[in-house]
C-alpha cells in the first residue's frame, strides 16, 4: 500500500485551513493509502516577538487564510500581551497521542486542539490544556502524562521533524507519497480539495 503523508503543525493557520482536505481524504482514501501525520515543527520557543508588528501579521495573514478556506477564526487570542508562539508542546502532544493510540487517532487528535487554538483562541502552548483535551476524547490521561514528557517523546517529535525535512517538506502543510518501491513525490502547501484529488489520481496508476 502507497503511504500519503500529511506534514502539518497543529498552529500553523493554513494547516488549519486544510484540515477539512484532511479530512476528506481520510474517509474517501483511507481504503487505499496509509495516512499518516507527520509534524512539521513551525515555530520554537522565542522565535516570534510578541509585539503590535507581529499581531497585526498574523491578524492579516489569519484573515486570509480564513477568506480562501472557509474556516473559522477567533482572534482574541492576538489581545494577549505576551504570547510564546511555540508550536513545540502542540506537535509533541500529537506525536504522543499517535505512539499510544496510532494514526487514527492522532488525527482526531489534531484537529481537536487545532479547533480549540484558532476557532476559541485558547492557548494550547500549555501541556496541560494538551492533556485535558486528551482525556475529553480519549478518557485516562496517565499514559499521556507520561509519555509526553519522557525521553523518547521528545526523540520521536525530532524525528518527525527531522523526517519531514528530508522528504522536502519545507512548507506547510505539505502533502508526500511514497509509493511501494519508496519513490516519493512532495506537494508543497495549501491545496484545494478538487487539487489534492486530481494528484492522487493522476499518481494512483
Amino acid at each position: 500500500m502507497k503511504t500519503l503523508y500529511f506534514v502539518l503543525d497543529p498552529m500553523c493557520s493554513w494547516c488549519w485551513g486544510f484540515a477539512p482536505v484532511v479530512e476528506t481524504i481520510r474517509k474517501s482514501y483511507g481504503h487505499r493509502y496509509d495516512i499518516v501525520p507527520v509534524m512539521g515543527g513551525l515555530r520554537g520557543s522565542g522565535e516570534m516577538v510578541w509585539d503590535d508588528a507581529a499581531k497585526a501579521y498574523l491578524r492579516a495573514h489569519w484573515q486570509k487564510v480564513a477568506d480562501a478556506t472557509g474556516q473559522p477564526f477567533e482572534k482574541r487570542l492576538l489581545e494577549k500581551e505576551r504570547f510564546d508562539y511555540n508550536t513545540y508542546p502542540a506537535c509533541k502532544a500529537v506525536v504522543t497521542v499517535r505512539e499510544l493510540l496510532g494514526t487514527e487517532a492522532a488525527f482526531v487528535y489534531l484537529h481537536k486542539i487545532q479547533h480549540a487554538f484558532y476557532a476559541h483562541g485558547i492557548d494550547i502552548t500549555n501541556p496541560r490544556l494538551l492533556q485535558g483535551y486528551y482525556e475529553q476524547l480519549f478518557g485516562n490521561s496517565g499514559k499521556f502524562a507520561f509519555f509526553f514528557l519522557s525521553e523518547r517523546a521528545e526523540v520521536l517529535t525530532e524525528h518527525d521533524f527531522a523526517k519531514a525535512r528530508s522528504m522536502g517538506a519545507t512548507a506547510f502543510p505539505s502533502v508526500v507519497l511514497v509509493d511501494e518501491e519508496g519513490h516519493m513525490v512532495c506537494q508543497k502547501g495549501y491545496q484545494r480539495l478538487e487539487s489534492l484529488i486530481s494528484f492522487l489520481k493522476e499518481t494512483h496508476a
